[in-house]
C-alpha cells in the first residue's frame, strides 16, 4: 500500500515538473494590444524562455530558426503577431530566408556571397512552435557582411548631451528602433531589463538596393569616425546602424517554393488563409 502511495506521489511530482518545463515554452504577450479586427487581437512582441533564459522577440526582428531537426538553419523575419479569440490561439507570421545552397536550385554563379533566398509564402505557426524552432545559440552562423558598429563611449556621450544619461540600457536596442521606424520604446525597455546580450550574434536581411547603398556608404564613410552623427548620415541615406560588431547583413532579391514546409505539422495555413481575407497584403 505504501509502495502504491509512493508511486502515485512520484508520478504527481514528475507531472508537475513536466508541466513547469512546458510552461517555459508557452509565450506571453509583451505590452498592450496594438490593434483589433473581428476575432483578431494584434501585438508587437512576446516573451518566452530558451534554456531557462527569458527572451523577447518583436515585430521586425530577424532571428535564426530550424524548421525541423536536421534541416539547415534559416533566418526568420517576424512580421505579424496576433491572437485569435475564437480558438484561443497565439499565432505568428514570419518570412523565411535560406542560403542559396539550402534551396532546391542550389547556389549558382549568379548568387552573391551575402545573398539569401526568401520562401515565396509567409509561414504561419503557433507561438509555442515558433519558440521550438528558434535557435538562439547562433555561433554556427558566419554568413553575411559584418555591420560597422558605433563606439559605445560616443553613444553614451551623445545620450548625456541630450539629457538621456539616466537610460544607458536603452542604447543597446536603439538600432532596432531607428532601423525599423517603429516606436517600440516600451518593448525595447523590457528587452534591456533582461540583461546585456551584446555578444549575441544578430542577422538582418535587406533588399538588394538597400544592400548596395549600404556598401557604397561604408566606402564613403570609411575614413570618418563611427560617431552618432555619422550613423544619422548613414540612416538618412538608407543605411543601417549597429551597436555591436556581431550584426551580419545579408540581402534578398529572389524567392523560391519550399518543398517540405507544406508537410510541416507546425505550419498553420488555415489561420493564415482566414487572415488573408481581411488583409490582402498578408
Amino acid at each position: 500500500m505504501l509502495l502504491l502511495i509512493f508511486a502515485c506521489f512520484l508520478c504527481l511530482v514528475l507531472g508537475l515538473m513536466c508541466e513547469m518545463n512546458d510552461l517555459s515554452l508557452f509565450p506571453q504577450w509583451v505590452g498592450s494590444p496594438c490593434g483589433f479586427h473581428g476575432p483578431y487581437i494584434f501585438y508587437k512582441a512576446f516573451r518566452f524562455h530558451i534554456e531557462a533564459n527569458p527572451r523577447i522577440l518583436s515585430l521586425g526582428d530577424f532571428f535564426l530558426v530550424r524548421c525541423r531537426p536536421g534541416e539547415p538553419l534559416c533566418i526568420a523575419e517576424l512580421q505579424l503577431l496576433w491572437e485569435e479569440r475564437t480558438r484561443k490561439q497565439l499565432l505568428s507570421s514570419s518570412k523565411l530566408y535560406f542560403l542559396p545552397e539550402d534551396t532546391p536550385q542550389g547556389r549558382t554563379v549568379i548568387h552573391g556571397e551575402d545573398e539569401v533566398v526568401a520562401v515565396s509564402e509567409k509561414v504561419v505557426v503557433k507561438l509555442q512552435d515558433l519558440v521550438r524552432w528558434t535557435v538562439w545559440e547562433s555561433s554556427g552562423w558566419s554568413r553575411g557582411l559584418k555591420a560597422v558598429p558605433l563606439k559605445p563611449s560616443e553613444v553614451l556621450q551623445e545620450l548625456e548631451k541630450n539629457g538621456q544619461g539616466d537610460t544607458p540600457v536603452l542604447h543597446r536596442y536603439r538600432e532596432s528602433t531607428v532601423n525599423s521606424g517603429r516606436n517600440f520604446k516600451g518593448v525595447l525597455k523590457e528587452k534591456a531589463e533582461l540583461g546585456d546580450d551584446g555578444d549575441q550574434k544578430r542577422v538582418s536581411v535587406l533588399s538588394y538596393p538597400q544592400y548596395c547603398r549600404y556598401r557604397s556608404l561604408l566606402a564613403r564613410l570609411k575614413e570618418r569616425p563611427a560617431s552618432l552623427l555619422a550613423s544619422q548620415v548613414v540612416l538618412a541615406l538608407g543605411g543601417v546602424t549597429s551597436l555591436t560588431d556581431h550584426t551580419h547583413i545579408l540581402y534578398c532579391r529572389d524567392t523560391f517554393e519550399h518543398p517540405t514546409l507544406v508537410d510541416n505539422d507546425s505550419v498553420c495555413d488555415e489561420f493564415g488563409e482566414r487572415l488573408k481575407y481581411y488583409y490582402p497584403l498578408f
